[in-house]
């Protein structure tokens, strides 16, 4: 959620952290600031808002120092406002922080009845109050922090900086997500890679529990024993030129335009080009042993498991059962020992879904994960991982991550079914060549982007949208109705078009848009049926299949016409003209496509 950006540096520091901090945009916050050492003394510069405004501010009042830290908040406790932006100071010393401190109330009347004085409403200020605490009592900024965190509960990724000592940082992580970055005669610190993309290559990631300091000759680490421990040095494949917008106004529009790319990138992980299969990573079990399956996801990557769902169930031929991490997590299900937990995350770190996994690793489940940052914390809790190869996204609406995810469970579901010889050879090549081919025909839906801009235009004035969908096509147009609703807040409602008559129904005027997304498939017929019910009550329909389908339809509609394709890999090209419906219908409105309000990238809170 919150961007951390850190440096030790050898000259001035304050631009090179606005910097970084544009490069944590994506992550969504409402405010921003930095703090640096100008003659042993902490400056901090704040402001409410976008970025700009701290610019605007850095550029009236600049700030000195070669040491420093700095942050976007997306707000939890308090109002956003420049107060209680981050980063935190006293005059001993100054604290960004991602994540939540449980136990901050029981802290803070405790620190307060100590005498110490809190300026803002944030749960953040407990940790700099009580490092200062500690070094006000005589204790070195190692012992502070070392004592700090064994006080603190709750989730967090800390950076923090020392009055009068221009060469020390010390980091630390539970829950929340840190790098640490090397230089020559230069260390730097962030939320992930990606900020620091163009400072360095080299990256190394704190392990849960652990707490680093940096000085500008390296960095040592520390478990959450306070034990010294080394932690792997990695070469990132990031580079600054891979978060630039291109000639795309958004990089929401960008993102979608790499998915012929990321899509073939993804199947090519997979792709054994000896006898034309995909095949899996090894795996330290044997599917075929596997009686059920238990999918865990939230958001946009539970749509992508609900159509996993529909693949393994079809092909492998074993239950499978989906939920929300969030509540799943809560619920505490009975899970018979052996069972296979399949996760899906982009970044990773998300909290329920990884609170989830070790539920599931306490239930001696086989854990595979699926995440698009292979160093994150799902991944290396995991028995097996599967990579998505989308790059960095940056747009916080997911676009290519999301069929990118549906790529890889494809590749899985077939993968599962040849291992349990649930599939015969040729429906296996069949369905193999048609997943393969993906690539290529996601061009030729990117060809219909004019029209679907044209259909979005008409769209724009509407308060309220329906996505109907059977089998695999209703998850999507239950993430066509989320990117609806993230990015242009028109509110939608994705149903099982089944589910017509049971309610929605209702909800059917001439000013209601409804998404019809119909592949030629099994189901057609049923769905181009729930088509005449709409239009019969005055619906405006929007009707997504290919040129087979359109023609078929007997009834008047607004169609888009998209290549003809297995109905095994529909629900992958179907998803891209809901995003690009979603993409125009924001920029009509005029909303902020890469960065709707009140949302973040990464959530690694609760």
């Amino acid at each position: 959620m919150c961007g951390i950006v850190g440096i030790i540096g050898k000259s001035k520091v304050a631009p090179l952290l606005v910097e970084g901090l544009k490069r944590l945009e994506y992550r969504g916050y409402d405010s921003a600031g930095i703090a640096t050492l100008v003659n042993g003394h902490i400056e901090r510069r704040r402001a409410q808002g976008k970025l700009v405004n701290l610019e605007t501010l850095l550029a009236e009042q600049p700030v000195e120092g070669t040491i420093g830290i700095g942050h976007t908040r997306w707000a939890t406790h308090g109002v956003p406002n420049e107060t209680n932006a981050h980063p935190h100071a006293t005059k001993y010393a100054a604290v960004v922080h991602n994540g939540i401190i449980e136990n901050f109330m029981e802290l803070r009347a405790e620190l307060t009845a100590a005498g110490h004085v809190f300026e803002t409403d944030t749960d953040t200020e407990t940790v700099v109050q009580l490092i200062s605490h500690y070094l006000a009592a005589g204790d070195s900024p190692e012992v502070a922090t070392s004592k700090m965190l064994k006080r603190i509960e709750g989730a967090f990724a800390l950076g923090i900086i020392f009055a009068g000592r221009s060469d020390l940082m010390i980091a630390a992580r539970r829950g929340s997500p840190l790098a640490i970055g090397y230089g020559h005669g230069e260390m730097y610190l962030g939320s992930d890679a990606l900020a620091l993309a163009p400072l360095t290559q080299k990256i190394a990631y704190l392990a849960e529990g652990d707490w680093a300091v940096l000085s500008g000759d390296g960095v040592v680490f520390h478990d959450k024993d306070d034990r010294v421990v080394t932690r792997e040095v990695r070469q990132t494949a990031f580079s600054g030129a891979m978060i630039g917008k291109g000639e795309h106004r958004h990089f929401m529009h960008k993102e979608i335009y790499e998915q012929p790319q990321v899509i073939g990138d993804t199947l090519n992980t997979m792709f054994n080009a000896a006898n034309r299969t995909f095949t899996l990573p090894a795996l330290p079990f044997k599917l075929s042993d596997v009686e059920r399956v238990t999918i865990i996801a939230c958001g946009t990557s539970f749509y992508a498991g609900m159509v996993a769902k529909y693949w393994i169930e079809q092909l492998a031929r074993i239950p499978v059962e989906i939920d929300i991490a969030s509540e799943f997590r809560y619920r505490a299900p009975s899970m018979p020992e052996g069972g296979l937990a399949l996760f899906i995350s982009q970044s990773g770190e998300t909290a329920d879904t990884l609170a989830a996994l070790r539920y599931c690793r306490e239930q001696r489940q086989h854990v595979v994960s699926l995440v698009n940052v292979p160093e994150s914390t799902m991944a290396r809790e995991s028995d097996v991982v599967l990579q998505t190869v989308a790059g960095p996204e940056i747009g916080v609406a997911s676009t290519k991550a999301f069929t990118t995810q549906l790529t890889a469970l494809a590749c899985f579901a077939l993968g599962m079914a040849r291992e349990r010889k649930a599939i015969d050879h040729p429906t296996e090549a069949r369905l193999s060549k048609a997943l393969f081919e993906v690539p290529a025909r996601a061009a030729e839906v990117l060809a219909h982007d004019e029209q679907l801009r044209e259909i979005a235009e008409d769209m724009a004035a509407a308060r309220d949208v329906l996505y109907l969908g059977r089998g695999t096509a209703y998850p999507i147009a239950l993430e066509g109705a989320l990117k609806l609703k993230e990015i242009s807040y028109i509110h939608a409602e994705g149903y099982a078009a089944g589910e017509m008559k049971h309610g929605p129904i209702a909800l059917i005027d001439e000013s209601v848009p409804v998404i019809v997304i119909a592949p030629s498939d099994p189901l057609y017929d049923k769905t181009a049926s729930n088509v005449q019910e709409v239009v019969a009550r005055g619906g405006r329909v929007i009707f997504l299949s290919d040129r087979k389908g359109v023609e078929r339809l007997a009834t008047r509609a607004v169609t888009v016409s998209l290549p003809e394709v297995d109905p095994f890999v529909a629900p992958i090209l179907y998803a891209i003209p809901v995003q690009l419906l979603a993409y125009h219908v924001a920029v009509a409105k005029g909303t902020d496509v890469d960065q709707p309000r009140n949302l973040a990238k990464s959530v690694t809170v609760e």
